[in-house]
């Protein structure tokens, strides 16, 4: 791995971030493709499902300067004819003659790119800043690993751990810049869980409202607004059912659901406590919903702790104190003090007067959606070309 690599393969992963948000349910994956001198003749990234994947943007920019030239990619280039051609082949046709490659595609219906590109004479090599590429598609990587949704804690609280007032009220903690923040996190995400505690105490709206000069993911769906509601309680009035967006209610299996939630009800197994959430987040998957933001309210949060299904967790603290009121996290599993939830910082931010803290568990979910260590680069030379 030369300075080169990490120089341009990082340049790939800014571009993938680009996509976050808009290729539910693919991938994001940034690419930049050099000519034979070293010079970057073209740059692309996976802007929504459907559309052009970042090897086919970059060789477009390219032109015929790609021959002989190299291609830095964030995902291994896909074998897979969908609702677009193979990037293997369009890489091949190009006459690319160096790809190099962070991450090995883990969905088997498109991985294969690599073999094939190195059976034709290419050379390819893997695992270059593979730790910061998955980072970057840690939602997608854990949603075809561990066949669930990737999921986000959120939470806004006072630095003394209050998410509202001795009183019930809570708006606004934070200040206006976090919370234009949040929606550009909603944003990102392809749904939005709330409590029943919350839709009843708050009752919020649960949609992105972004403000001006910051640009929507162009998403192929808006934002699902989920509701966690074993009792069937959620009101016909509640905001949550406007229309504004699409709603799932959860309810357990044994409710009984008044008229105004059938259209939006599914149902899942009862456990201790309420909804089963290993089943939720199976529906969810099966719905094709690739990340989701736990918002609300601190009992929910708690219950995802508790099964060890929170990847992530983003913060906003205001320099505020309550001393009294309600605290941003209910009961999450701990008695004593060898059971506590460790964390590390990914991000410490000023947002407005607030502080933004992304923390990840220090003991990652099964299976990780993020490798440790980076994976060290192998490399391969060109091949006699075999039967697959």
């Amino acid at each position: 791995m030369t300075s080169a690599d990490i120089l341009h393969m990082r340049r790939a992963i800014a571009l993938a971030a680009r996509g976050l948000g808009g290729t539910s349910p693919n991938p994001v994956v940034g690419c930049v493709i050099l000519d034979p001198s070293g010079e970057v003749a073209g740059e692309g990234f996976h802007a929504y499902a459907g559309g052009p994947h970042a090897e086919v943007v970059a060789l477009r920019e390219a032109g015929g300067r790609a021959r002989g030239g190299t291609a830095y990619v964030t995902l291994e280039p896909c074998n897979h004819t969908g609702r677009t051609g193979p990037c293997s082949g369009a890489l091949l046709e190009a006459g690319v003659a160096r790809v190099v490659v962070a991450v090995s595609d883990p969905n088997p219906k498109a991985a294969g790119g690599a073999a094939v590109l190195r059976r034709h004479g290419v050379v390819v090599d893997e695992g270059v800043l593979a730790a910061e590429a998955e980072e970057v598609n840690a939602a997608w990587l854990t949603y075809v690993r561990a066949g669930r949704p990737y999921v986000t804690w959120k939470f806004a609280a006072t630095v003394d751990g209050r998410s509202a007032a001795e009183d019930g009220t809570s708006q606004w903690i934070t200040s206006p810049e976090a919370r234009a923040d949040v929606h550009r996190l909603r944003a990102e995400c392809d749904a939005v869980v709330a409590g029943i505690g919350t839709v009843l105490a708050d009752d919020p709206r649960l949609t992105v409202r972004l403000t001006a000069g910051v640009p929507a993911p162009p998403r192929a769906a808006p934002v699902l607004r989920v509701v966690v509601d074993s009792g069937a309680r959620t009101p016909a009035a509640a905001r949550v059912l406007d229309g504004e967006a699409p709603t799932l209610v959860a309810v357990a299996e044994d409710a009984a659901v008044p008229a105004h939630l059938s259209p939006h009800a599914v149902r899942l197994p009862r456990v201790p406590g309420g909804i089963d959430l290993h089943a939720l987040l199976a529906e969810l998957h099966d719905r094709q919903v690739v990340s989701v933001l736990i918002e609300g309210g601190p009992a929910l949060a708690g219950a995802f702790l508790r099964e060890g299904l929170v990847d992530r967790v983003v913060g906003y603290l205001a320099p505020a104190l309550l001393g009294a009121g309600a605290a941003a996290l209910g009961p999450a599993g701990v008695s004593t003090i060898t059971e506590i939830h460790r964390l590390e910082f990914a991000e410490v931010t000023p947002v407005g007067p607030d502080l933004k803290l992304v923390l990840r568990p220090k003991s990652p979910v099964s299976p990780s959606p993020v490798s440790p260590t980076p994976v060290p680069p192998k490399s391969s030379g060109p091949q006699s070309p075999k039967e697959s």
